[in-house]
């Protein structure tokens, strides 16, 4: 029996660390159900479990995801990063990661763009100061 597997995803500043254990096909994010999140997330959150179930054929482990700071997007493209790495890590099928990665590069492979650092004496990144003549 295989034993508890943690991976992580990163998006932005947000961290998800998934969870993977023997089971019967359970999801949860902060330990809520991902009926929880809005109708597009949990569709979002799903894509690599319903990859995965039609590779495998069977959805025979429990994913407990905890995720933390970042906005709400950045956390359910966390998650599934995490959730996409751990069901990898889990079977070690090499055509689980093939299907993930035809249908997304970003299931497998972290996004790595961030916020650009505000210039100095400026408010933002690429907003410059008004003028004024009078």
């Amino acid at each position: 029996m295989k034993s508890d597997l943690v991976v992580s995803g990163k998006r932005k500043t947000a961290v998800a660390r998934a969870t993977i254990k023997e089971g019967n096909g359970k999801i949860t994010i902060n330990k809520q159900a991902i009926s929880f999140l809005p109708e597009l997330k949990q569709l979002e959150v799903m894509e690599p479990l319903i990859i995965a179930n039609e590779v495998l054929g069977k959805m025979d482990f429990d994913i407990a995801v905890n995720v933390t700071g970042g906005g709400l997007a950045s956390q359910v493209e966390a998650s599934r990063l995490a959730i996409a790495r751990a069901i990898v890590e889990f079977t070690k099928n090499a055509s689980v990661r093939a299907a993930f990665l035809s249908y997304d590069r970003n299931m497998l492979i972290a996004d790595t763009r961030r916020k650009e650092a505000c210039k100095p004496g400026d408010s933002k990144a690429r907003a410059r100061r008004q003028t004024s003549y009078r």
